[in-house]
């Protein structure tokens, strides 16, 4: 009885230790934006947020332009997308944070938040990316560029979209406009 006793004392820390590392929604979840300061998702509580990894030499680059446009369209009703630069998929994102901002400027007037470069796939992705794929599943983990994954107001990770899909097709929009602030309660 004493050695389980033992047993069970010795597990507590590392219970809490798991908790800790496991955030319960996206908003316990930080990076660093792409101008170098903190960028907590915690920010965006009671928001929608389209968390997207991006690349400045992709097939699916010109996704920036749909991007631009949803932001525009939604940012006062509660939508935030989020550009998380990586360069997992072919090297096609090898510039420095600076080289990307600019390139996302000039060639698309971006101005959405975006982060510092990351990894998106495998043991060293940033810990959003390995929660969001035990969440939703591996079917869910980016497999290319421009991968989008939509969080409610609430923090909970409510969908995703491969690379392939737009941000302005017909399923992105729905689910954006279904997840905006007041949408879920209102049940519209």
């Amino acid at each position: 009885m004493k050695s389980l006793l033992i047993a069970a004392i010795a597990f507590l820390p590392s219970m809490a230790a798991a908790e800790t590392l496991s955030p319960v929604n996206a908003h316990g979840f930080d990076f660093i934006s792409i101008e170098g300061e903190a960028l907590p998702l915690e920010q965006f509580r009671g928001k929608a947020v389209l968390v997207v990894n991006t690349a400045s030499r992709c097939g699916f680059t010109h996704q920036y332009d749909a991007l631009q446009a949803l932001w525009s369209d939604y940012r006062d009703q509660g939508l935030v997308v989020l550009g998380v630069p990586s360069n997992d998929f072919g090297s096609q994102e090898r510039g420095t944070e600076a080289e990307i901002k600019e390139f996302c400027e000039v060639n698309f007037a971006i101005d959405f938040p975006m982060t510092s470069k990351v990894k998106v796939k495998g043991a060293d992705a940033h810990p959003f990316y390995r929660w969001a794929a035990k969440e939703l599943g591996a079917k869910a983990k980016p497999r290319w560029n421009f991968h989008k994954y939509l969080i409610a107001p609430d923090g909970a990770l409510v969908g995703w979209f491969p690379s392939s899909t737009a941000p302005n097709a017909k399923q992105v929009v729905t689910q954006v406009e279904a997840h905006l602030p007041g949408q879920m309660e209102s049940g519209s």
